[in-house]
């Protein structure tokens, strides 16, 4: 026994290598095995696309012949008297009538025997308000609702086409209820006067069957017309459904000439075949589930099943050799690995080997280090982004309290005591929005009547030469964003934008953009070459002296800046990322001579 002990312990190493070329075999075995059923796979599913080719071709033919009879049909009515006398000639004497009515019900007769070979309904309607009909039941419009629907007007707008039309009104229930109505206008062929409308109505469950015999489980027909939606499949479940994922897939095949596509479609891969159908305008696209079809050529399962039971045997003979000199360097590397998903409380267990304790040892060391690290980096996070919103609160220029006030001690004295009060309450509203919590949001609604009273004061210190308008969407009004975000820009527009041109417009727009909320500051002021963009923040040391006469030397003080908060573009932006992330802030462009266009991208908050 302890010969063989011996023996063994001295062809370890061969015992070791001999696991890894069976394992190699077997991987290599597996590969073999699957790059034989890719292939197999792709020879069947090529003639598979090949087959299911020649019966489109054949399902095409059965829609060309129902086709052809409503074509005949169409014809024999445009081409009857009686037919034309009955839908357009007014009421005469009873037996003038009668004899209408008779050689009518024999011409219908005649024209239902073209379509004796379907289930359909017929009927005429004309311009008189007559009408015929064949199997009201199939689509039981009185005349009224047919001559208001939908199928009606495309048919009068396109009079010389035969029309193809889904109606789903009757299958809300029962989708195989529903019906395809074929339209088409009867004219008079010399003037074009239009005498009546007839209509081939047939239900979907009786359309269904010129390919319901093609198909299969996991082989199915769909029937899309040229707005994306189902009009016929043999899966009940998806007509009416509107399919543009299928339209595109057809108009691809048809327009690149392919023979087939693979897609995805309702989460499912398939192999996908169209022919167009131009007399309809419908596209016939047959629908294979890849899945389904190679199942009935290849035992997948019990491929998968013995080959995963040869590797299973493989991984238990590997882990049972290796586990006993591994499995606490093992456990080791996976606990350490785990932090990358933050997972900093994820201490481990000292144990195993000596090496093994001490670098567990030092890793557990290390998560204490790094929390604390990031535990003070949060605080100090927390502080200077309240420490920068209180910087924000407290910026207020006094020059501007100081000239608006000067504004308004002039308006005294020259007697105007109501557009003083109009502009000290302006002021009063203004400062209550400013000084309170600048971290407080406000909705658009409130923004824009401190705007307002902002463009008020503006306008009693300097007149009327810059024009403001408010382009807002209502639905807008009610969402909220943070205090004085817009106010810098109109600010910065008004003492920065007309320095070369007299006057000029400022435009406030806000709308929705998918799943954010924008608002623009646009002016057709000087404007600026995009390299010479910076920040615009407050001097500190800008003086502005009013006069008698409102200031109007506004526009010849162009180095001084008239700021009423000196927050800048920058500190708008850095804000509103701060606040709400980096896809988030402020973007400018601006052209020399054409003015400039300030957006601020927000998200959508009520």
């Amino acid at each position: 026994m302890k010969t063989f002990l011996q023996k063994i312990r001295q062809q370890r190493l061969f015992i070791q290598i001999f696991i890894v070329m069976v394992v190699s075999i077997i991987a290599v075995s597996l590969l073999t095995s699957l790059v034989t059923v890719r292939m197999s796979e792709r020879l069947f599913m090529n003639t598979f696309s090949i087959t299911n080719s020649k019966i489109i071709s054949q399902i095409k033919t059965n829609f060309e012949s129902f086709n052809y009879s409503i074509i005949t049909a169409s014809s024999n009515l445009q081409q009857s008297g009686s037919v034309k006398t009955y839908l357009s000639a007014g009421d005469a004497d009873s037996l003038t009538d009668m004899k209408i009515y008779y050689n009518m019900g024999q011409q219908m007769k005649q024209v239902e025997s073209n379509l004796e070979a379907y289930e359909v309904s017929l009927k005429v309607i004309g311009v008189n308000g007559r009408s015929y009909s064949s199997a009201q039941a199939y689509w039981p419009l009185s005349v009224e609702e047919a001559n208001e629907s939908v199928i009606t007007t495309r048919t009068l707008a396109s009079p010389k086409r035969l029309l193809y039309q889904f109606d789903g009104s009757f299958g809300a229930d029962s989708p195989g209820e529903s019906v395809i109505v074929a339209s088409k206008a009867l004219m008079e062929r010399t003037s074009g006067d239009i005498y009546g409308v007839m209509y081939v109505a047939i239900r979907e469950m009786d359309f269904r069957r010129f390919y319901s015999n093609f198909t299969s489980e996991g082989n199915d027909v769909a029937i899309v017309d040229q707005s994306g939606v189902i009009v016929s499949s043999n899966r009940e479940e998806l007509i009416g459904k509107e399919a543009p994922d299928l339209l595109a897939y057809a108009k691809e095949i048809e327009e690149q000439g392919l023979g087939s596509l693979n897609a995805d479609v309702m989460g499912t891969e398939h192999l996908i075949l169209s022919q167009s159908l131009p007399t309809y305008d419908f596209y016939l696209v047959n629908l294979i589930d890849k899945r389904m079809a190679l199942s009935q050529m290849l035992d997948l399962s019990t491929i998968v099943l013995i080959s995963l039971a040869i590797v299973a045997v493989a991984l238990v003979v590997v882990f049972l050799i290796t586990r006993r000199l591994t499995k606490s360097l093992t456990n080791l590397v996976g606990q350490m690995a785990s932090i990358t998903a933050n997972h900093f409380g994820n201490y481990i267990a000292v144990e195993g080997s000596y090496e093994t304790q001490r670098l567990g040892q030092a890793f557990n060391y290390m998560l204490d280090e790094l929390n604390d690290y990031i535990d003070k980096l949060i605080e100090t996070q927390k502080r200077q982004r309240n420490a920068e919103l209180a910087a924000l609160q407290m910026q207020i220029n006094p020059h501007f309290l100081y000239n608006t006030l000067a504004s308004i001690k002039v308006l005294v004295q020259q007697g105007s005591k109501e557009k003083a009060t109009d502009t000290i309450n302006a002021l009063i509203a203004l400062l209550q929005n400013t000084v309170s919590n600048i971290s407080e949001t406000i909705t658009i609604e409130q923004e824009l009547e401190n705007l307002k009273n902002y463009v008020h004061i503006n306008h009693v210190r300097y007149g009327e030469r810059i024009k403001v308008s408010y382009f807002v969407a209502p639905d807008c009004l009610q969402h909220k964003l943070p205090k004085l975000v817009l106010q810098p820009f109109i600010e910065n527009a008004f003492f920065h934008a007309f320095n070369e041109k007299a006057g000029g417009y400022i435009y406030v727009l806000v709308s929705k953009e998918r799943d954010a909320l924008i608002c623009e500051v646009v002016d057709n002021g000087d404007g600026m070459d995009v390299d010479e963009v910076m920040d615009v923040t407050h001097d500190g040391d800008g003086t502005d002296v009013p006069d008698a006469k409102g200031d109007d030397g506004m526009a010849n003080r162009a180095s001084t800046r008239h700021l009423f908060s000196g927050i800048g573009i920058r500190n708008v932006h850095e804000r509103i990322a701060l606040l709400y992330g980096d896809e988030y802030g402020v973007t400018l462009t601006s052209k020399r001579g054409e003015g400039t266009r300030i957006r601020v991208r927000l998200p959508l908050v009520r």
